[in-house]
């Protein structure tokens, strides 16, 4: 997909820009410069897939129960400006956890992603070629948390990494939520419907801070998105 805008942007066209919201099946992922020190295994005795990408950042690990978002937009029809496009990723983040768990979602200065008190839910590392980007955020739902003990997490030693249900468990917060059930699930319905909202609040709350309109094209294909003016 980035490879076919390329293309367009060098035959002057262009197309929507698209938004990928899936999981991963369990894997390491290591950024263009990230350290090797941040490995608590032998490279090359790994206990799951490991692979070096393009993104920024240092190791993190993604797997079931984590919602990753991949913008592929081009920044010439928003800000070209890299810092922009992180704090506006965590942006959505931030305003997912608020408009529909009621938690407050921090940044730390310094560090890119998002904190729900001193725990991180989401990992952000991304790449920008020629103002089209792709990568983007990974947040923690229901994520099994124990690969994270076999690296340190995005570099990160003194912090631990959440997830949003165990947050939401610990805090007695899902008693003031009202999440509508589903029926075609077959996981558990806790975890399978609290994954569903999250996703819905994810691709909400990225329309409304990139101020685009999300059309959808059926269920297993990309969000298409449009620019909508700026009111």
């Amino acid at each position: 997909m980035v490879e076919t805008k390329h293309a367009l942007l060098e035959a002057d066209k262009d197309e929507c820009d698209s938004v990928v919201v899936l999981q991963h099946p369990p894997v390491y992922t290591l950024g263009t410069r990230s350290s090797e020190k941040f490995l608590l295994f032998d490279l090359h005795d790994s206990p799951i897939d490991i692979y070096r990408t393009e993104r920024g950042g240092e190791v993190t690990y993604h797997g079931p129960g984590q919602l990753v978002m991949y913008p592929i937009i081009n920044l010439r029809h928003y800000k070209m400006d890299l810092h922009w496009y992180l704090r506006a990723l965590e942006e959505v983040v931030i305003r997912a956890l608020w408009s529909t768990f009621a938690l407050t979602g921090s940044r730390i200065d310094g560090l890119t992603g998002v904190w729900v008190g001193n725990q991180k839910v989401a990992a952000i590392g991304v790449r920008v070629s020629r103002w089209i980007t792709y990568h983007g955020l990974a947040l923690n739902v229901t994520t099994d948390l124990t690969p994270f003990t076999r690296i340190v997490p995005c570099g990160i030693s003194d912090r631990p990494v959440g997830t949003l249900s165990k947050i939401l468990n610990d805090s007695n917060s899902m008693q003031n939520v009202t999440i509508p059930r589903f029926k075609d699930c077959t996981e558990t319905w806790d975890a399978c419907t609290l994954l569903d909202v999250t996703h819905k609040s994810l691709l909400k709350e990225f329309s409304e801070v990139f101020h685009v309109d999300l059309v959808q094209k059926g269920v297993g294909e990309f969000k298409r998105i449009s620019t909508l003016p700026e009111s």
